[in-house]
């Protein structure tokens, strides 16, 4: 096994990733995007949908008028958020261990957000349903920034409401583009991988890799004892 390296300090706040960090979302997405696919009779293979993972809406907007016109895209997005928005609504699991995690940190008084690429009013709906939104004191969403993840923007402003500097903040992510925002930002970055694995180019960044979040919580407990 892999030994992973102690965090470098306690940090000020930890600022999460919500989609396939949290909850247990990214295979409900994928399977809603496939179904309005097939129901639309739009040209798309299954993994097409991996690449996804993690962009803004105007990111994975990008990706799919690489393969159909504006009014398929148009089409597939009305679709697929009524199919997920039907899934939302009837709960998605949560990830293993992220009430544990969200539970410590609130035992030790140390300040958290939620920095993702979901947009109001639906990022908040999603994390009350689980009951994830009373542990966080700022939920930052794409909508708030110019610029979406893989771009720093989203981290600056959850560290700049929550009153820390990046640099003490730790920030927990499941995507390659969550990490490379977090990392641009500055913070100390922790990734759990869950459908899309880490590559040579982004471990060259030389964050922290672990197998789940109770990896990430036993991190952090070293510093807590």
């Amino acid at each position: 096994m892999t030994m992973i390296a102690e965090l470098p300090f306690l940090p000020d706040a930890v600022i999460f990733d919500m989609d396939g960090l949290m909850i247990d979302s990214e295979r409900v997405s994928i399977a809603c995007w496939s179904q309005a696919a097939r129901e639309l009779q739009l040209p798309f293979e299954d993994g097409f949908w991996l690449q996804m993972v993690g962009l803004g809406d105007r990111d994975c907007g990008q990706l799919l008028r690489q393969r159909v016109d504006a009014d398929q895209v148009a089409a597939l997005l009305a679709r697929c958020h009524d199919l997920y928005e039907a899934r939302t609504q009837a709960g998605l699991p949560l990830r293993p261990g992220i009430m544990e995690l969200l539970q410590l940190l609130d035992d030790h008084g140390i300040a958290r957000a939620v920095a993702t690429t979901t947009r109001q009013p639906r990022a908040s709906r999603k994390l009350a349903a689980a009951g994830l939104l009373r542990f966080f004191e700022v939920v930052v969403t794409s909508g708030d920034v110019a610029h979406p993840k893989p771009a720093p923007d989203i981290y600056l402003l959850a560290a700049q409401r929550l009153g820390k500097h990046p640099t003490r903040c730790l920030a927990l992510e499941d995507s390659p583009a969550g990490i490379r925002a977090a990392v641009g930002a500055g913070m100390t970055a922790i990734q759990v991988p869950d459908l899309v694995h880490p590559d040579q180019a982004l471990r060259a960044l030389g964050h922290r890799i672990v197998a789940s979040l109770a990896d990430a919580h036993s991190l952090l407990l070293t510093h807590l004892r």
